[in-house]
């Protein structure tokens, strides 16, 4: 519980003060992508700073930088993005079996888990 008024949680910079966020995001399915869906994958999420991973493996993700107020906005608004860029690839719909969230004022070893 916050004790003053102000406190504000871990990872959030309070109310309409925002933080770039790093973002991961990974999905798990039954076949192997190939490394042309993996680039257009890579192309979609360009427009957010975003990478993408998966050729020749049963899953894809992409690791996105989203500007957002706390942890669970910033998961919120890279996971809209990532289905966006997954529909504009045209790649299969997975599971979502893996989300990370890590701030930019946070330290190394601080980054936190949503699903």
């Amino acid at each position: 519980m916050l004790s003053h008024l102000g406190d504000e949680a871990p990872g959030s910079l309070g109310k309409g003060h925002k933080v770039k966020w790093s973002v991961g995001i990974e999905t798990q399915g039954d076949r192997l992508l190939s490394r042309e869906e993996i680039v257009e994958l890579a192309d979609a999420v360009a427009a957010s700073s975003g990478i993408a991973t998966g050729i020749g493996t049963n899953r894809y993700g992409a690791q996105l930088l989203v500007d957002a107020g706390t942890r669970d906005e910033a998961i919120e608004k890279a996971t809209a993005e990532f289905t966006d860029a997954v529909a504009r690839a045209r790649l299969p719909v997975y599971p979502i079996v893996r989300v990370e969230a890590v701030g930019e004022d946070e330290e190394p070893g601080e980054e936190g888990t949503g699903g």
